[in-house]
């Protein structure tokens, strides 16, 4: 595998704060760190918008539980691009995918793009740990449909896990190059980011950037 240039590879990374204990202060610092490291974004809760960067600003919608009704989360995306937002990251509901009902998972993330047109990105959160293969495909092709830009693997706040490179290669073989996939939820490391690199993935989502730009073991990921 072909290493990733440390300004290519942070041109890759939303740095991430979506702990419900940050403060302002820490979203400040935050900021402050990726305009320094030069990653393509911010991504913070949206009770923090709107905030000053020179950086791309993403924020997050029906987090962490996608059980939101699509009204509420269309407010919601609305509510967070009306205060600056580029990005949207919304979770499907999770339940309708493990029920099948992926006519449901499309309109739920429809009602989202209509709320946040483009040019504002949508990347929805498939929390594909939690999911099967077949289940990963069918949830890509809802997002495709309903006219989302990415997909994207976890929330980092569920059980089943975070970030693989299997879910990674088959989201990616899934949307081929028409979307964009985006890893996140426990990378920590250069290598493991490299990796979700190599698999498929267009953005990756982190808490410890810094960590991982500096090719550290010490990143948190989220």
């Amino acid at each position: 595998m072909t290493a990733i240039e440390r300004a290519q590879l942070a041109q890759l990374i939303d740095h991430t704060l979506l702990k419900p204990e940050a403060t302002a202060a820490d979203v400040e610092a935050l900021l402050r760190e990726a305009e320094e490291l030069g990653t393509y974004s911010v991504c913070v809760s949206p009770s923090m918008l709107p905030v000053e960067t020179s950086v791309k600003v993403a924020t997050v919608c029906g987090f962490p539980s996608g059980q939101h009704a699509s009204s509420i989360k269309a407010a919601e995306a609305a509510d967070a691009v009306a205060k600056g937002a580029d990005e949207i990251d919304m979770v499907i509901n999770i339940g309708l995918a493990k029920a099948g009902d992926f006519a449901g998972v499309q309109a739920d993330i429809a009602a989202v793009r209509e709320a946040a047109p483009a040019p504002t990105v949508l990347k929805v959160i498939i929390e594909s740990a939690a999911l099967s293969d077949e289940e990963i495909i069918a949830v890509c092709e809802a997002a495709e449909k309903a006219g989302a830009d990415f997909v994207k693997t976890s929330t980092g706040f569920h059980p089943a896990g975070g970030a693989s490179e299997h879910a990674v290669a088959l989201m990616r073989r899934t949307v081929g190059d028409r979307l964009g996939v985006k890893a996140s939820g426990g990378i920590r490391t250069r290598a493991a980011a490299e990796a979700m690199v190599a698999a498929g993935a267009t953005r990756l989502g982190l808490s410890g950037s810094r960590a991982v730009l500096e090719g550290d073991t010490a990143g948190e990921g989220y």
